[in-house]
């Protein structure tokens, strides 16, 4: 049994990075058997499950989310293997894999020097998307923006406690955090976009992973037209539940066969000019990474 402290303890970002990778790896080569997410009641409950079949291992999330409600989402995982159980708060695994998937992404498609990270969302995933690309790249300033500025200053208040190397600045609004950044990460649950294409540089990364429903989109339809390169964890995932992706295919924008998954390019890297995109909905290939690390420090407890 795993409770959110250890699964902090046993699972550094940077382990969660590279596990990550490594499934997303297997996953492109075909050692994944991935089912769709199963949604209920208005998305506020989700069942995520995967098999590894080379070794026979599988887990299986469950996620309830009531906005509103304090904590805004409860859950747990359980990885099952031949010799047994590991069982975990799945909270903190998603988050952790959340943040993880974006720092996998970022290593891929960000200039190497970047050094300038924009954050969109104060929420639970917000820590985590700046701990992953930290853990890939020398994040030098960071810019902070969320709808309640109260929020926001008491995120940048930990963040600037947690990297004290770093700057980290309250932006008065979403445009004005992006206008510099070599780096963006929205994780939000909005549904409209954040901001313009206009808003942007001309090179940066932009991560989002926030929205996961198609009534939900935190980037505008623009800049998914002309970026660079657009990576999505898994074409079919991000076309049933990635409000941004459905409609900038909807409007004709966008070509489905635009859409490269993440394992495809981390096996063969896209050659990378002006913007670039990924955008998450999160496999449950990411919780059995996480898992998995899970398991081997749960053999090696006394």
């Amino acid at each position: 049994m795993f409770d959110a402290d250890d699964v902090r303890t046993a699972v550094p970002m940077a382990a969660a990075v590279e596990a990550v990778r490594e499934a997303f790896l297997d996953l492109a080569a075909g050692r994944f058997v991935v089912p769709q997410r199963l949604s209920f009641a208005g998305a506020t409950t989700l069942v995520m499950t995967a098999c590894h079949t080379p070794s026979s291992t599988t887990v299986v999330k469950s996620l309830s989310l009531v906005p509103g409600r304090t904590p805004t989402i409860l859950g747990t995982l359980v990885w099952n293997t031949t010799d047994g159980q590991v069982v975990a708060d799945a909270v903190e695994v998603t988050t952790l894999r959340t943040g993880a998937v974006s720092g996998v992404a970022t290593d891929l498609l960000a200039p190497p020097s970047a050094s300038r990270l924009a954050l969109l969302g104060t929420g639970a995933q917000a820590a985590d998307q700046v701990r992953a690309v930290a853990a890939v790249r020398p994040v030098r300033h960071v810019a902070v923006f969320g709808r309640d500025r109260s929020r926001a200053q008491a995120l940048a208040d930990r963040l600037r406690a947690e990297f004290p190397e770093v700057t980290v600045r309250v932006a008065s609004s979403a445009p004005d955090a992006v206008s510099d950044a070599e780096i963006v990460c929205c994780a939000t649950s909005s549904g409209s976009p954040l901001f313009a294409a206009d808003d942007l540089p001309e090179r940066v990364h932009v991560n989002a992973i926030g929205s996961y429903r198609p009534s939900m989109r935190e980037l505008p339809a623009e800049l998914l037209a002309t970026a660079g390169c657009v990576v999505v964890d898994q074409a079919g995932a991000a076309l049933e539940e990635a409000g941004e992706v459905i409609h900038a295919v909807d409007a004709g924008l966008l070509d489905r066969a635009d859409l490269v998954e993440l394992g495809s390019a981390l096996l063969t890297p896209p050659a990378v000019t002006g913007r670039t995109v990924f955008k998450s909905v999160g496999l449950a290939v990411q919780d059995w990474a996480i898992a998995r690390l899970l398991g081997e420090a749960a053999a090696v407890r006394p």
